[in-house]
């Protein structure tokens, strides 16, 4: 099976990417390496259940199941006890990785209300993006009905693109719509 994502990605990104940057090799030209979901679990030390929930979120979105991680120390002003869970994570690669971000920008992006294009300022200085999201909702394989807490999650792109403007313009020509781009 070959993946939409990928294939858009070497037809049309690589020559674009070689015609603006004057890369010599198709190799040169940045790549995504993979993508990093996070989901930070804050209210779980009222609720277990949360935890729970916050995995079956991640392992539906994404086909992976997440890695819970639990906290190093003890911190007592946030009534965190050392080895409590305190989020979930999953790091998808290759086939999944396009297919997830196939989906994210085509489906879930044009579900958030008032949606006006992702920040163009979320790039780290190493051309990794994040952004992050309020609510699972916005992908569709999550069922309305079965949610009992909104849960939000974080989401970083990681690239070998040298700067932002080369990793802009590679996550742009893949489709992140942007804001201020038409």
């Amino acid at each position: 099976m070959v993946l939409r994502l990928k294939e858009k990605y070497e037809q049309e990104v690589v020559p674009a990417m070689m015609r603006k940057f004057n890369y010599k090799n198709k190799m040169a030209v940045p790549k995504i390496e993979k993508i990093v979901l996070n989901m930070g679990l804050g209210k779980s030390k009222e609720d277990s259940k949360i935890v729970e929930e916050a995995t079956d979120v991640i392992s539906t979105v994404t086909g992976q199941k997440p890695i819970i991680t639990k906290s190093r120390k003890s911190i007592s002003n946030f009534s965190i006890r050392k080895g409590m869970p305190v989020g979930c994570k999953v790091t998808l690669r290759k086939s999944r990785m396009y297919e997830f971000l196939d989906r994210f920008i085509n489906i879930a992006l044009a579900r958030i209300r008032d949606f006006q294009g992702t920040s163009p300022n979320s790039f780290d200085g190493r051309g990794n993006y994040a952004l992050g999201i309020k609510e699972q909702l916005i992908f569709p394989e999550i069922d309305f009905d079965k949610v009992k807490t909104t849960l939000g999650m974080d989401i970083a792109i990681v690239t070998n693109a040298k700067n932002d403007e080369e990793a802009k313009e590679l996550l742009s020509l893949i489709g992140m719509p942007f804001k201020g781009e038409e």
